[in-house]
């Protein structure tokens, strides 16, 4: 199979279109088309459904994609590790954050990243923990950041930090210069009518898994996709929301919103590094990973969320 076929229809797959996927080959559409149908002939098997709006992957086709991506992978993985042998920390690195760590990361990330490693390519991208966890093992990312990850047999999961998670409620005239109210039982969430992210958002899991396991439900007044839209919402009377304290403090709203914390039993939300431990660590890799365990121990220090008690250990 020739590997530049292989890519050509990976690009043609992934952009769903042969005219964008042109574009970012810098090669002619008609040549792109071609080295696509060669491979198809080869395979003797379809690959793409040519519509309206471009193309979308027949059965084979999606086998094929996700094969690809880590055979491709595995290409630039090999040069990059001969390349480190000349003493060059070089290639491309792809972390995928949820938003949530985004936010508290990716900007350090990046200038950490040029700084340490100027010959080296960064990409970020950003999604929900489940998805991130199934781009692992596909192969489109390098690194992920997951929130409460199920363990898995052919991923590498180093805990990071944990959080805390908190009622949110419009704060009350008198208590405007106070973020903190009094605890809530777990028992009592039942009451509080919440606007809380759809599945598989990994805060809805982690609040619907432990109180299923107390026999309880939630009571659900909204579906919102979104942290500082729950937030607003919140703080207009619409609802109360389930979120880590640390949510608050980024969006700003001490002064609307208190913050209650949830107990007997405590809902911990814990951020973890995975890697697949089916691909090969190049040198890049290992370094961010390195570099990402330094950036999120700066980012503790001193924040609401809390250090995984390994992870000094981890960073000796």
């Amino acid at each position: 199979m020739d590997l530049k076929q292989l890519e050509y229809f990976v690009r043609v797959a992934e952009f769903g279109s042969f005219t964008r996927a042109a574009a970012f080959l810098g090669i002619a559409q008609p040549a792109l088309s071609r080295q696509v149908r060669l491979l198809e002939v080869e395979l003797r098997q379809a690959l793409l459904i040519r519509n309206g709006r471009g193309v979308v992957a027949t059965d084979a086709g999606r086998l094929l994609l996700s094969h690809g991506l880590g055979i491709l992978q595995q290409v630039d993985h090999v040069k990059e590790a001969l390349e480190a042998q000349r003493g060059a920390t070089v290639g491309r690195v792809v972390i995928a954050m949820p938003p949530s760590a985004g936010k508290l990361l990716a900007v350090s990330t990046v200038k950490a990243f040029q700084e340490r490693f100027p010959k080296a390519a960064l990409g970020i991208v950003e999604g929900l923990s489940a998805h991130i966890a199934e781009w692992l093992q596909i192969g489109r990312v390098d690194i992920g950041l997951i929130y409460n990850p199920i363990p898995s047999p052919g991923m590498e999961i180093i805990p990071l930090m944990e959080e805390e998670l908190y009622l949110m409620r419009p704060a009350p005239a008198s208590k405007k210069k106070s973020g903190r109210g009094k605890p809530v039982r777990l028992d009592e969430l039942p009451r509080y009518p919440l606007v809380i992210p759809s599945r598989p958002h990994s805060i809805r899991m982690l609040i619907e898994t432990q109180m299923a396991h107390a026999g309880l439900r939630m009571n659900v007044q909204a579906e919102v996709d979104g942290i500082s839209a729950i937030l607003d919402l919140v703080s207009q009377g619409v609802g109360y929301a389930v979120l880590p304290i640390n949510a608050l403090h980024t969006a700003q709203l001490e002064s609307a919103i208190q913050a209650h914390p949830i107990v007997q039993p405590r809902i911990v939300s814990v951020l973890t590094l995975a890697r697949s431990q089916q691909r090969p660590a190049t040198p890049l890799v290992t370094n961010t990973v390195d570099l990402l365990l330094e950036l999120v121990k700066q980012h503790t220090s001193g924040s609401a969320a809390k250090p995984q008690s390994n992870l000094i250990d981890l960073l000796r």
